[in-house]
């Protein structure tokens, strides 16, 4: 299956990007900025003091760098073999095959946070809004990130944008 750059990410027309990474400014602090949307969910921030491309692991609650630049990193995503590894080509295309698809505004996003207990498979896929999507698991991985490993977690609790 032949799978597109416009098939593994999503377009950020019409968001505020200011806001859409508020709820995890806990962890990539004020200066990072999105530049682009995997259409998994992840983000590509860019820190505006030294421009440094990050990834924004929404599932794992993570922000490693990956590029020194802007430059790199646009390299970076027309490499096949990075783009599958960076931009779940095999999971998007599986999503694909079995008919999930976004529409706009949307992004995919596990029914159950793997953080949560739920499993990467096509059973616990679905779309979101970006947004809502974004601010979800930012505050999931807040809350989660002073618990132990392991620890049975019962009540999450969402802020719905007081912040």
């Amino acid at each position: 299956m032949q799978i597109t750059l416009n098939e593994l990410t999503v377009g950020m027309d019409g968001l505020d990007r200011e806001r859409l990474l508020e709820d995890w400014r806990w962890l990539i602090g004020p200066s990072k900025q999105p530049i682009l949307l995997s259409a998994v969910g992840d983000a590509f921030v860019q820190d505006e003091h030294d421009g440094t491309v990050h990834l924004l692991d929404t599932a794992a609650g993570t922000c490693q760098p990956v590029a020194e630049d802007e430059v790199e990193f646009r390299r970076l995503v027309t490499d096949g073999r990075w783009a599958t590894d960076h931009l779940a080509v095999d999971v998007i295309a599986d999503f694909l095959r079995n008919g999930l698809r976004l529409a706009s505004g949307q992004i995919y996003s596990w029914k159950q946070p793997p953080a949560l207990g739920g499993e990467f498979e096509i059973a616990n896929a679905g779309t979101a809004d970006i947004g809502l999507h974004f601010s979800m698991t930012g505050q999931i991985h807040e809350q989660l990130r002073e618990l132990p490993p392991g620890t049975p977690v019962t009540e999450v609790r969402f802020d719905s944008g007081s912040r």
